[in-house]
């Protein structure tokens, strides 16, 4: 009897040690548990990508809402326009922020795909931060002039920034859709506002012959010429934009392609 006892013992103490002790068993387990810690990883990697992504779009939006309201602050002096211009350029600081600070990190942890659109994410936010700077900037170039705006330079100014608020929304359009017609748009725009730019520093900077012996009107009006200059600039952080989403949508730089750059 303590025989047959021993016996049971030793079968069901074999047992356990297949089931609990075998290397083999146990390398599975680790292995399993490891690569449900991958995917734990990559999902929440994906979870941060998309967070990021609409983060980013969301500064498309409050940098097309700065330059919006620069029409107001110049053509009608508002207060609350350039109060909105500063908050949005403020808010466009605190995005960035967030996007530097989380992006390294969740770019490691996704595809191929998913990079290239946290990548995207990087660059825009770059210039979307910088976009809302220069809004900011033109405005305050002219808060600080003593003299009324002269007519024809608040309609070209104020032409300027529709044109540019314009644009920024195909950018915010093109990103989310990555639809190349909005970047397009974005790319047969700028000339435009390059125009309306050249001709204000025409205008100002131009000395007639009754004139010469006076101050060239560049000197009495150079914040005019400076805030043309902030929103020109504004223009080629668009183009960039646009540019990105040729990138994003055909996984290839437009910047390298001299025929695309010629936008026909």
């Amino acid at each position: 009897m303590a025989g047959t006892l021993e016996l049971q013992r030793a079968f069901v103490g074999s047992q356990m040690g297949t089931k609990e002790g075998n290397p083999t068993i146990s390398k599975k387990r680790h292995l399993v548990a490891a690569e449900e810690s991958r995917g734990h990883r990559r999902t929440r990697g994906v979870e941060t990508a998309d967070e990021l992504t609409a983060l980013t779009l969301r500064a498309c939006l409050t940098a097309r809402d700065a330059v919006f309201n620069v029409q107001d602050a110049i053509g009608n002096e508002s207060r609350l326009a350039f109060l909105t211009i500063k908050d949005c350029e403020k808010e466009l600081d605190q995005i960035e922020r967030k996007i530097d600070e989380q992006l390294p990190g969740a770019i490691t942890r996704v595809g191929e795909a998913k990079a290239r659109e946290l990548l995207a994410c990087l660059k825009f936010i770059t210039d979307l931060e910088r976009i809302g700077d220069l809004a900011y900037s033109a405005v305050m170039h002219l808060r600080s002039r003593h003299e009324k705006l002269p007519v024809a330079d608040a309609r070209d100014l104020v032409a300027m920034a529709s044109l540019l608020s314009e644009m920024l929304e195909e950018v915010h359009q093109g990103f989310l859709e990555r639809d190349l017609r909005h970047a397009q748009k974005v790319l047969h725009e700028d000339p435009e506002v390059d125009r309306l730019c050249h001709g204000l520093f025409q205008r100002h900077l131009a000395e007639p012959s009754s004139l010469r012996r006076k101050p060239p009107e560049g000197a009495r009006n150079f914040d005019i010429l400076l805030a043309a200059q902030a929103l020109e600039r504004i223009g080629d952080h668009a183009k960039n934009l646009a540019e990105e989403i040729y990138g994003l949508a055909e996984g290839r730089s437009l910047r390298h392609n001299a025929k695309k750059l010629n936008y026909s």
